[in-house]
């Protein structure tokens, strides 16, 4: 088992202690470091014997800036500290009022790719067969951006389309509909993207790390646990700045002035974005648990203890 998940065995198993875990590595100082200073952090954590607080940089190090299955380090705009610098800006784009359709079908565009190639690059990659992108994985990737950049958009595509003038109308639109619209396409991209892991199984463990097999139905549980985990993360950051708009809509000082609820409703979106991560991101463990009733027959076998376990990716 790779150092990453033996940290998470270890430390990550419930719920506050993830989140504790999360607020650290989502640091985006740790993106200063060299990959030369990640590799001696992986050496340093892959010769420990026991997890140690004096070698807390180093884990932190490895636990942001490594992949848990091929141990490579990641790509520089894609690991979880970069998550919100990169992608905060692209969300409250996403959920402007847009005055045109071109303008947001591009701002779905950005933000759709982004999430693609995020779920793409944290995907448990434990399988032989999808240690290198296939033309299958290809397509999926080309079509769930596409698909999620016309549904992200259909909103307006949908005022303009029909010339909606009614305030109540519009409000729903451009304020309701994008909430359970940003979950779903959430949980979507995810499930989408990552639909091989169910179809080539992934690698699972034992209770002791040793690698027994490869399982289809602990794949399948990876992937809904990370699309509800993302539907979580995006459904939030649409529906509490459009709450607090609504709110504070009420008060005498935003009914006089009028001007101050944009940028309420964009500081809230980055606000609320920046701390749904950690949330969303602790929802369930990184080394997940499948139960031995619902492996495979050929795997129930090696759950001496009721259970195996399997990474989760993100």
């Amino acid at each position: 088992m790779d150092p990453n998940l033996q940290y998470w065995k270890s430390e990550g198993q419930m719920f506050l202690s993830r989140l504790k875990i999360w607020a650290n590595l989502l640091d985006p100082s740790s993106l200063l470091s060299s990959k030369a200073e990640i590799k001696n952090a992986r050496v340093t954590v892959g010769s420990v014997e026991k997890i140690n607080e004096k070698d807390g940089s180093a884990w932190t190090l490895s636990l942001s800036s490594v992949h848990a299955d091929s141990g490579a380090v990641l790509p520089f705009a894609f690991r979880p500290p970069a998550l919100l610098p990169v992608s905060a800006p692209l969300v409250v784009a996403s959920l402007l009022p847009h005055s045109s359709v071109k303008s947001a079908l591009f701002c779905q565009f950005l933000l759709q790719s982004y999430m693609a190639g995020f779920n793409h690059v944290h995907r448990n990659s434990s399988s032989e067969k999808a240690k290198k992108m296939s033309l299958k994985q290809a397509l999926l990737i080309g079509g769930s951006v596409s698909y999620t950049t016309c549904a992200g958009a259909l909103p307006f595509i949908l005022i303009q389309r029909f010339a909606i003038g009614s305030q109540s109308l519009l409000y729903f639109f451009r304020s309701i509909v994008p909430v359970p619209l940003s979950a779903a396409l959430g949980f979507f991209s995810v499930f989408t993207i990552r639909s091989e892991e169910s179809d080539n199984g992934i690698q699972v463990f034992d209770s002791n790390g040793a690698s027994v097999g490869i399982s289809r139905a602990a794949g399948d549980k990876a992937i809904r646990d990370t699309a509800w985990s993302r539907a979580v993360l995006l459904g939030a950051s649409a529906a509490v700045p459009n709450l607090l708009v609504y709110l504070t809509g009420k008060t005498r000082l935003f009914n006089q002035n009028s001007m101050l609820r944009a940028p309420l409703r964009h500081v809230s979106t980055a606000m609320v974005f920046g701390m749904m991560i950690p949330l969303s991101f602790s929802i369930f463990p990184q080394l997940g648990t499948i139960k031995k009733d619902k492996l495979e027959k050929e795997l129930q076998a090696a759950a001496v203890d009721g259970e195996l376990f399997y990474h989760r990716g993100l």
